[in-house]
């Protein structure tokens, strides 16, 4: 940990808990729950605390890139040099999430599509 740094949240949590911000939490005075959790189960405090300080799973964080290319990819000129260059990307990143999952197969990509198509031809 940053030296100082451990004091500066210490500061943090006590005016929060002298403020009241920290009352009347949701779940509070109830056990952790670890159900929606799966793996081993020495490893599932470290996975909750990581969850709730937004750390995601590398397959995770690849699934959100890919959904903000698509978002971006809608805002752009169809026939414009931009969308190839970032299409390109966005296949990358495709194969990248197809190969962390030990999957070679690049056919998912017609079907992730296909309901997009439908509706632009409609």
């Amino acid at each position: 940990m940053l030296p100082g740094f451990a004091s500066i949240v210490e500061t943090k949590i006590k005016n929060a808990q002298k403020n009241g911000e920290l009352d009347n939490l949701p779940g509070e005075g109830k056990p952790l729950s670890f159900e929606e959790i799966k793996g081993p189960e020495e490893l599932k405090l470290a996975h909750k605390v990581l969850k709730n300080a937004g750390f995601l799973p590398p397959e995770i964080e690849l699934k959100k890139q890919i959904g903000q290319i698509e978002d971006l990819l809608e805002t752009i000129e169809y026939d414009s040099p931009e969308r190839i260059r970032i299409q390109k990307k966005l296949n990358y990143l495709f194969t990248k999430l197809s190969t962390m999952r030990g999957n070679s197969n690049t056919t998912m990509f017609p079907e992730m599509y296909r309901d997009r198509l439908i509706k632009r031809m409609i």
